[in-house]
C-alpha cells in the first residue's frame, strides 16, 4: 500500500527530549473523543441541510461517524495533549465537513498501513490521514479530495553531510512506512550504485527524530509535515530544495459508498463558500494547499 502522507509528528516534543516523546505521542489506539469541541473545527460550521441531504440514510441513522487516522503526523493529525485525543488540520476539515452534514465524528488513533483495510472491513467509516489519491488505492476506496501536498525533503542546519534530494545515493534517509516516499526512495536505489540506507520508520515522529538525533542525514515527508517540522525546530532543522509531485490529498471510504462521497464533497464545497475552508486552512498556516474542486475520485 503506498501513501503520501505528508506525515511528522508533535515536532516541539521532540525538542523537549525522550521524556517528552513519551508524553506528547503513543502507540496506543485511544480513540480521541470530542473532536467538535475545538475553536476552527465544526462547532462553529452549521449544517448545510442541501449538503445533509445528499447523506444516505445508513450513514444519517448512525449521527456519528468512526474516524480511523494515524496521528503522529502534525499539522495534519497528532495526539493533544492528553495523550489521546487525535487533534490536527485535517481533524478540523473532517470535523467540519461533518458538521455540514448534520453528522459527528469519533477519532481513531492507528497505525496508518493499517488505516484503509480498516475502512474496507468496516472497523472504521471514514479514514482521514493525509492519504494521497492516486490510482492504486481508488481501486479498493472511493477518495474524496480536499488539499493538495507536495514532498519536502528536510536535513540538519546548513546540510552538511551534502545531501542532494535529486541525487541521495549513499546517504541514510530516514521515511515513513507507506509513504510514497518510501517508494520514491525504493525506485531511485535501483538507479544507485552506493545504495541509500533507508531508516523506515511506522510513525512519522520517529523518522523526525532519528534526524534530530543523528540517525540520519536526511528526511523525506509530505510538504505540511516538513514545513511543520521546520518551523518547529528552525535552529536544527531546514527545508531542502523545492516541493515537488503535488497532488491531492483524499478522504476514504468505502467502494460502495459513492453517494456518501459526494456527500462529503458537497459539504466541502460548502465549507469553501462559507469561508470556513479557507480559515482552517489559515490557522495551520496550510492556506498554499487550498483546493477548489473538491472530488469523488478525481
Amino acid at each position: 500500500m503506498t501513501m503520501r502522507r505528508a506525515h511528522v509528528a508533535l515536532f516541539a516534543c521532540l525538542a523537549l527530549g525522550t521524556s517528552a516523546l513519551t508524553a506528547c505521542g503513543s502507540d496506543s489506539l485511544d480513540t480521541g473523543g470530542g473532536s467538535s469541541d475545538s475553536p476552527t473545527e465544526a462547532a462553529e460550521v452549521t449544517v448545510d441541510e442541501e449538503v445533509a441531504a445528499l447523506v444516505p440514510e445508513e450513514i444519517k441513522s448512525k449521527g456519528t461517524l468512526s474516524v480511523g487516522s494515524d496521528a503522529s503526523y502534525a499539522p495534519n493529525e497528532f495526539l493533544g495533549d492528553d495523550g489521546k485525543t487525535v487533534e490536527g488540520m485535517d481533524v478540523d476539515l473532517f470535523n467540519a465537513a461533518a458538521a455540514k452534514m448534520g453528522l459527528k465524528t469519533e477519532w481513531n488513533n492507528a497505525p496508518f498501513d493499517g488505516l484503509i483495510l480498516g475502512v474496507d472491513s468496516a472497523k472504521y467509516d471514514v479514514a482521514v490521514s493525509s492519504f494521497t489519491i492516486n490510482d492504486e488505492r481508488k481501486k479498493s476506496v472511493n477518495m474524496i479530495s480536499y488539499f493538495n501536498a507536495g514532498t519536502q525533503w528536510v536535513t540538519t542546519k546548513g546540510n552538511p553531510d551534502k545531501v542532494d534530494p535529486k541525487d541521495p545515493c549513499g546517504k541514510t534517509i530516514g521515511v515513513q512506512k507507506g509513504t510514497v516516499q518510501l517508494d520514491e526512495l525504493n525506485a531511485l536505489n535501483k538507479e544507485c550504485d552506493e545504495k541509500i540506507k533507508l531508516v523506515v520508520e511506522q510513525e512519522q515522529s520517529k523518522v523526525t527524530a532519528s534526524l534530530v538525533s543523528g540517525k540520519t542525514e536526511a528526511m523525506a515527508a509530505d510538504s505540511p509535515i516538513s514545513l511543520y517540522a521546520v518551523k518547529q525546530q528552525s535552529e536544527e532543522l531546514e527545508a531542502l530544495g523545492e516541493t515537488y509531485d503535488s497532488a491531492p490529498y483524499g478522504i476514504v471510504i468505502p467502494k460502495d459508498q459513492t453517494e456518501f462521497g459526494e456527500a462529503i464533497a458537497a459539504a466541502f464545497k460548502s465549507m469553501k463558500e462559507d469561508g470556513s475552508y479557507d480559515a482552517i486552512l489559515k490557522n495551520w498556516g496550510n492556506e498554499t494547499g487550498g483546493i477548489d474542486d473538491f472530488a469523488v475520485n478525481p
